[in-house]
């Protein structure tokens, strides 16, 4: 009777649970806050990090998993025989496919491939369905063949799958307003001056800051945003923020901008300098707090750390390739990328800048001016026929080599490539290169940016 005893206790301080679900965070169950001492540079400010991978499922999307389920199924959308379609950039997918699991509800995510390698095997690995896609790292609205219509279209096509949409949801925010802004109050004592937190569905700056500011009118909510062309999971740049209806800057104090090049090397030194296994969303935050955070006695600063570095192994491939040589097996050849490999990733990232890509609006006017650009989709015939720029040719990336014919003999003709996202017209802009051609660019953002920015497209008759 004793042991019986004990395994029902449901104190907090035994860590002891029923269920893994016992371990979800709460104002009596939190998740940990760390004094930073290393990398700030303030002689009075107190900097703490909030480590969500304590939550069970690793990140701090268990949350927001946990309460969109909790609402699906008292509002009746959830229950026997339901499936749950959901769009994710990785951590929400893996909160929601270990929740669905002890509850009953199978996943199903369409995802974007740029999405780290890790995060797609360890979903499939929770016995999550993964359908990948060329779409953009942070699923948006309104692209043609996206992870968000894909769930949409299988949402209402199949009566059996219920698609939570947590870009919309509002029990996403209210995850926050009744676990992490709570937890951060009582962990602080009040005395939290500052909030910050990575900007990506929103629904943590909102909750967590909406119930903050209730409790003190004065305390700073401030969210931070990675630039254009990011490669960072979970967040999402100032453009990508507009598809969020869950951003509401209006109840933000301010936001602000930190680059792929900072973010990265503040999350190397976090865990080198800290010894805090933080991945790079907390480093961005980190960064952006450190730019406009005053060095104050009685300032007292949070910042959300929302999972840790295990999951961007293949990230750093790219980002850090000195930590990250080819490795030599037995027989000779390479288990790593090796240097022409880390020239071509290097290259590939170097084409980003303004003179080899073309943002949508500029493309726009392009089209429309110029009667010898010749505009050139690399995605698939199927896809290309649900929905292309006017005035585009169709030349799937495959058969470039094979079609070089009708490229312009001009290596001075203005060409633009187009793919779903901006990721494969770049490899196709560095082979045109090769070939001599002078006056050709990718379209950043692909057809996913040209759809956001509302010009038009048109399907083959």
């Amino acid at each position: 009777m004793a042991i019986v005893a004990v395994i029902m206790n449901t104190d907090h301080t035994l860590r002891i649970y029923e269920s893994i679900l016992g371990l979800l965070s709460s104002e009596d169950n939190p998740t940990p806050l760390v004094r930073l001492n290393k990398v700030v540079p303030f002689e009075h400010t107190q900097v703490y990090a909030k480590l969500e991978w304590y939550n069970p499922f690793g990140a701090v999307k268990d949350r927001i998993a946990a309460n969109m389920i909790r609402d699906a199924e008292a509002s009746g959308h959830l229950g026997e025989g339901k499936r749950i379609v959901e769009p994710t950039s990785g951590n929400t997918g893996l909160g929601l496919a270990m929740i669905g699991n002890a509850k009953g509800y199978p996943l199903q995510t369409p995802l974007s491939k740029a999405i780290p390698l890790e995060k797609r095997t360890v979903l499939r690995f929770f016995g999550t369905e993964v359908i990948e896609l060329d779409d953009s790292l942070c699923p948006a609205p309104g692209a043609p063949e996206g992870a968000i219509a894909r769930a949409m279209e299988t949402a209402k096509t199949q009566p059996d799958f219920h698609m939570l949409n947590q870009y919309v949801n509002e029990a996403n925010p209210n995850s926050h307003y009744a676990t992490t802004g709570p937890e951060i109050w009582k962990q602080t004592e009040g005395k939290i001056t500052h909030f910050v937190a990575g900007l990506g569905t929103c629904g943590t700056i909102t909750g967590t800051g909406r119930f903050l500011k209730e409790q003190r009118a004065d305390v700073k909510v401030i969210g931070v945003y990675p630039e254009e062309g990011h490669d960072i999971p979970g967040v999402r740049s100032q453009a990508q923020l507009q598809q969020t209806k869950l951003y509401r800057p209006d109840e933000y104090d301010e936001t602000l901008e930190a680059t792929n090049r900072e973010s990265f090397d503040m999350c190397l030194r976090l865990n080198q300098e800290e010894c805090i296994i933080a991945g790079p969303s907390s480093g961005m935050a980190l960064v952006g707090a450190l730019k406009t955070i005053p060095d104050a006695p009685g300032t007292i600063v949070v910042i959300i750390f929302p999972d840790n570095v295990f999951k961007y192994a293949s990230s750093f491939h790219r980002h850090f390739p000195q930590l990250c040589p080819a490795d030599s097996q037995s027989d000779g050849t390479s288990s790593g990328p090796s240097k022409n490999d880390l020239w071509l990733a290097e290259m590939m990232e170097n084409l980003k800048n303004p003179h080899d890509t073309i943002r949508a609006k500029d493309l726009a006017s392009m089209v429309q001016d110029s009667k010898n650009l010749l505009l050139v989709d690399v995605r698939s015939q199927e896809i290309f026929e649900e929905g292309h720029i006017p005035q585009s040719i169709n030349i799937p990336m495959e058969e470039l080599g094979d079609r070089k014919k009708e490229l312009p003999e001009d290596r001075d003709a203005p060409i633009v490539m187009v793919c779903g996202i901006g990721k494969f017209s770049k490899n196709t802009v560095l082979y045109l290169k090769s070939m001599g051609y002078r006056n050709v660019r990718s379209m950043k953002g692909g057809i996913n940016e040209w759809v956001r920015k509302g010009h038009p497209i048109e399907p083959v008759e």
